[in-house]
C-alpha cells in the first residue's frame, strides 16, 4: 500500500499543497479579523449609544459574523453529516454538552461536529505534510499523520471541556452572592421573578454568566412556562449541583408554600461554608504540590551554588 500512495502522489507535491493550505488558511484568518474587527473609538460609542447590548446572543454563544464563520456555518450540515449521533440520546447528550458551555444557537450540535470533521481533515493534510516534509513518505509518515489527525479531532472536544469547567467555576463562585441578593430583594417585598431580575441586573459587571442564565429564565417566565420548569431547566442547563439542588428547593418551597426566603438563606450559608472548606482543602494541598517544583528546580540550583566550588576545588588539586 506505500508503495502504490508513494506512485500515485509524490512527496514534493504532497508538501507544496500543505504549505500553500496553511498559508492560505492563515492570510485567509489574518483578512477577517482585521476587516471585522472595529476601532476603540467606534466600540465605546456603540457601548455608550447601547449600554445594555450583548456580545453574544441570550439563548447562546455566537461564532461570529465574520467570512470564515459564515462559511463554516454554511458548509456545517455537509460536513457535520458523517458523524452525526444516530439515536435520539446520543443527540440530547451532546445538546446537553453544549448547552453547559454557553451554546444554545439551534445549529450548534452541527457546527461543533463540523468542527471536529474540519480538525480531522486539516490535521491529516497539515500535519502529514510536515511529517512528510521532515521524514519523507513512508509508513511511518503516514502513522504520524493519522495521530496527528486524530489529536486535531478530538481538540474540540477539549476546548469544550475547558470552557465548560471555566463555566461552572464562576457559577459556583458566585451563586452565594446572588443568593444574599435574592434574599435581600425577596425579604424587601419583591417576588422571586422580580428579584431573578433584580439580580440578573446588578451582577452584569461581576458574574456576567449568572446574569445571562437569570436572564434567560426571566425570559422564559415572559414566554408563559412555568416557574417549575423553568428553575429545572436551570440547574440541567448549567450542569451545577449547587444549582440544582437551588432549583430543586425553590421549586418546593413554591409547591408547599414555604418561605422562599429562609430556604436561598440557608442554601446560601451553606454553600459559602462548601466553599470555604474548598478554600482550606486547596491551602492543605499547596504544602504537598510545592514538593515538585522543589526538588526539580530549586534543590538542584541550591546544590550547584553550595557545592560546586568546593566541586571545582577538589577536582583542582586532584586534577
Amino acid at each position: 500500500m506505500p508503495i502504490i500512495l508513494a506512485e500515485l502522489i509524490s512527496s514534493s507535491l504532497m508538501t507544496r499543497l500543505a504549505v500553500f493550505g496553511a498559508a492560505a488558511a492563515g492570510v485567509w484568518w489574518l483578512l477577517d479579523f482585521l476587516a471585522t474587527r472595529k476601532p476603540r473609538a467606534e466600540q465605546r460609542l456603540d457601548d455608550i449609544r447601547e449600554p445594555n447590548a450583548r456580545k453574544s446572543d441570550l439563548l447562546g454563544g455566537s461564532l461570529g459574523a465574520g467570512a470564515m464563520a459564515k462559511v463554516l456555518e454554511k458548509a456545517s450540515p455537509a460536513l457535520a453529516k458523517p458523524l452525526l449521533p444516530k439515536t435520539s440520546e446520543e443527540v440530547s447528550k451532546a445538546k446537553n454538552k453544549l448547552d453547559q458551555a454557553g451554546f444554545r444557537t439551534e445549529n450548534a450540535t452541527e457546527i461543533y461536529w463540523s468542527l471536529k470533521m474540519v480538525g480531522l481533515v486539516v490535521g491529516f493534510f497539515i500535519g502529514g505534510g510536515a511529517v512528510v516534509l521532515t521524514r519523507g513518505l513512508n509508513t511511518d509518515s503516514l502513522t504520524y499523520a493519522g495521530i496527528i489527525a486524530g489529536v486535531a479531532f478530538f481538540l474540540p472536544e477539549v476546548i469544550l471541556w475547558l470552557i465548560t469547567r471555566s463555566r461552572k467555576d464562576n457559577i459556583f463562585y458566585g451563586l452565594p452572592d446572588a443568593l444574599d441578593l435574592m434574599v435581600v430583594c425577596v425579604e424587601s417585598g419583591l417576588g422571586l421573578d422580580q428579584a431573578m431580575r433584580k439580580v440578573a441586573e446588578e451582577m452584569k459587571k461581576t458574574y456576567r454568566i449568572i446574569a445571562d442564565e437569570f436572564s434567560l429564565c426571566n425570559l422564559q417566565l415572559q414566554m408563559g412556562r412555568a416557574r417549575n420548569e423553568v428553575l429545572h431547566d436551570l440547574g440541567v442547563r448549567t450542569g451545577v449541583d449547587d444549582l440544582k439542588s437551588l432549583a430543586a428547593i425553590l421549586i418546593q418551597a413554591d409547591k408547599f408554600g414555604s418561605s422562599i426566603a429562609q430556604a436561598l438563606r440557608v442554601q446560601s450559608d451553606s454553600m459559602r461554608t462548601r466553599r470555604s472548606q474548598l478554600a482550606e482543602e486547596k491551602a492543605a494541598k499547596t504544602a504537598v504540590k510545592l514538593i515538585f517544583p522543589l526538588v526539580l528546580f530549586i534543590f538542584p540550583a541550591i546544590f550547584i551554588v553550595l557545592v560546586g566550588p568546593a566541586a571545582i576545588t577538589m577536582i583542582n588539586e586532584l586534577l
